[in-house]
């Protein structure tokens, strides 16, 4: 599943009938806790699932799409792989540069051309029914997959891999159809990954497409103790023999149950909590956020005063079309930049509490000390020549001005320090500059008839904005479009239920999306860059792959790319490139960085303590992702709390 459509989307509403431990309740509509009387709660962690009623709540084969969910706990505490690499920081000591070798004992190991890898693999991990996890697994997992259209990973893995054999019991070696350096991504866990089969379970199925796999095998430190037939909470239960697990490297989980809840509105989000049965909460609105901060002082954020969001590793854009004659000029591109005003996208979008960004790699994870803090003497004295003169556009003192903006609303609880305020605000943006924008559209070809800007061909500079249907990220487009029109651009937002398929298909002007999604603890950029290859750009009316929706096409781009892909994932000089690739994108304006998608997590210290935040950013706190189950080994139950 694609996390962009996850994240937006909902599942329909379904009632299919489920088994687990002889525990079962009836369930409304809008999702409401199961009976807690029956967990303690200093044994139990209840956690948000941001996904609406699951329409196929028995269907757990997450190889295949079958309906089920994802982020219900199934692939938090059940699934396991290779490599984790987290968005954040990782837990230290844990983890190298935020990598967890999980099933794999160590790194990756490529012969010199990257056409092979071998993988050693960790002894003594075993199925939750007791079977050990050998590299015939591993083996069973890649030839499944391959060799069976319509499963999760088949694609991956019928266009890589060549040959998967086990010279040993422990021991998985890859050869490739191609060199490719980053073949080990497939089975790195930043959202989720290839997750390894168990091979004594499904070598007996006969169609593993209609197979439900209920109940689920674990390979992780929980198995499934029950599930609402209305598909609206998942329990989950600890192992006995969790030590047999890789949890086991980083710590053991506290909680003994995990409940995972689902289609809850954003206003019975914040009751529950208050109320005691949530935890933690995977997003609310800006405004709610700052309702239950004011309310409630057991609840945190990710930052301990105002924004509080989690900046994402994602980066929120406007996106230009780059097969739209409109867009073809670098210096149109540039100009419609220079027309917005950073202050006020923050303060549309996100009330301010925004993590802007410049350049084109989130101020997210391990970026700010990779990216944005060393590239700031390069930013700060970037010169744009307008046709007319040379001008500095970027300002670092942004942040700074936004953190005025709010400081009477939100007082003490926003901060004054000039790191936390960089952490929190961003680095920096580009100064609105109107005069230089008319500079860089004259120097185009443009023209201005009145207050409206023509185009070269004497038409008018008119196109529509996609936005999605609601949320910040609306916010964010209708003030840009607003922001171009006044500035004499016939600039109107439409929102578009169907944005994802129509930024695909190309079928657009301009986008306000993201393009960029980064590893984020990582500094290595391919997990977007490598799809901005030439190679992958579609032609016209054709589905572009992700994540060059731009379609943006430049020869030293792909040098950088192809740099990139014959160094190895942790090799220094991916950084360089990386910082090549900055000051080649900040050239040609692609598309517009502006600021990280802000995820609004929080969670409650009334029961359990111990949460990530930006003070100890060894996890993300954004519960649907699979790197959140190393926070169950870091928090711990408060003293009394039961």
């Amino acid at each position: 599943m694609d996390r962009r459509r996850f994240l937006i989307g909902s599942t329909a509403i379904g009632a299919l009938m489920v088994a687990g431990n002889n525990l079962a309740w009836g369930q409304e509509a809008e999702g409401t806790a199961p009976d807690l009387a029956q967990f303690p709660r200093n044994e139990t962690v209840i956690v948000h699932n941001p996904e609406g009623v699951i329409r196929n709540p028995s269907w757990f084969n997450i190889w295949v799409n079958g309906g089920g969910g994802w982020s219900n706990g199934l692939h938090q505490l059940t699934m396991d792989t290779l490599w984790f690499i987290d968005p954040d920081a990782g837990v230290p000591e844990k983890s190298e540069n935020a990598i967890y070798y999980s099933l794999a004992s160590g790194p990756w190991e490529y012969n010199d051309d990257f056409s092979e890898m071998t993988v050693k693999l960790r002894e003594g991990i075993f199925w939750s029914d007791g079977v050990e996890f050998t590299a015939d697994d591993v083996v069973f997992t890649v030839e499944k997959q391959r060799d069976t259209p319509g499963m999760t990973w088949s694609g991956a893995m019928s266009t890589q891999v060549a040959e998967v054999t086990a010279p040993d019991k422990y021991t998985v070696h890859f050869k490739l159809k191609a060199p490719n350096s980053r073949f080990h991504t497939v089975f790195s866990v930043r959202w989720n990954a290839a997750w390894i089969m168990p091979k004594h379970v499904f070598e007996g199925v006969e169609d593993v497409l209609s197979y439900d796999y209920n109940p689920p095998l674990s390979l992780g430190p929980y198995t499934l103790h029950s599930f609402d037939p209305n598909g609206t909470w998942y329990i989950w239960e600890k192992r006995a023999d969790w030590d047999k697990t890789t949890m086991a490297l980083v710590g053991e989980p506290k909680p003994k149950y995990i409940i995972y809840r689902n289609n809850i509105s954003t206003d019975n989000r914040l009751i529950e909590m208050r109320n005691g049965n949530l935890d933690m909460i995977h997003d609310l609105s800006p405004e709610g956020t700052f309702s239950i901060m004011d309310q409630d002082p057991q609840v945190q954020g990710w930052f301990p005063g105002f924004p509080y969001a989690h900046p994402d590793p994602t980066l929120v854009m406007a996106v230009f079309n780059h097969q739209n004659p409109l867009f073809a000029d670098k210096r149109v591109r540039w100009a419609l930049t220079l027309m917005l005003d950073a202050r006020a996208m923050s303060m549309a979008s996100y009330r301010g509490a925004a993590t802007l960004s410049a350049i084109s790699v989130p101020p997210t994870g391990t970026h700010p000390r990779d990216y944005h803090g060393p590239l700031q003497d390069y930013l700060v004295n970037y010169e744009l020549d307008t046709g007319t003169r040379k001008i500095k556009p970027y300002d670092p003192n942004i942040g700074t001005q936004i953190a005025e903006m709010v400081r009477p609303q939100f007082g003490d609880a926003v901060p004054t320090d000039e790191d936390a305020i960089r952490n929190a605000f961003g680095y920096g943006w580009w100064k609105q500059d109107i005069a230089a924008a008319e500079e860089l559209l004259t120097a185009a070809g443009f023209t201005k008839n009145g207050n409206q800007w023509m185009t070269p061909e004497g038409q008018p500079f008119q196109f529509s904005v996609l936005v999605p249907s609601e949320g910040v990220v609306n916010r964010l487009g209708v003030i840009i479009a607003q922001t171009w029109a006044q500035n004499g651009v016939q600039a109107s937002a439409e929102v578009s239920p169907d944005i994802w398929d129509r930024t695909g298909a190309g079928d657009y002007a301009v986008e306000i999306g993201w393009a960029v999604e980064t590893w984020g603890g990582h500094p290595d950029l391919s997990f977007f860059l490598d799809s901005y290859h030439s190679e992958y750009v579609a032609e016209p009316g054709a589905t572009q792959p992700a994540r060059n929706w731009m379609r943006w096409k430049n020869p030293g781009l792909d040098t950088i790319i192809e740099n990139i892909r014959a160094i190895d994932f942790n090799d220094p000089k991916g950084t360089e490139y990386g910082h090549e690739f900055v000051k080649l994108h900040l050239d040609d304006m692609p598309n517009i960085p502006i600021m990280a998608y802000n995820v609004f997590s929080i969670q409650s210290n009334r029961y359990w303590t111990g949460w990530p935040n930006a003070d100890a950013p060894y996890a993300n706190p954004v519960t649907n992702w699979s790197n959140g189950k190393y926070i169950f080994t870091q928090i711990t139950p408060v003293e009394g709390a039961s």
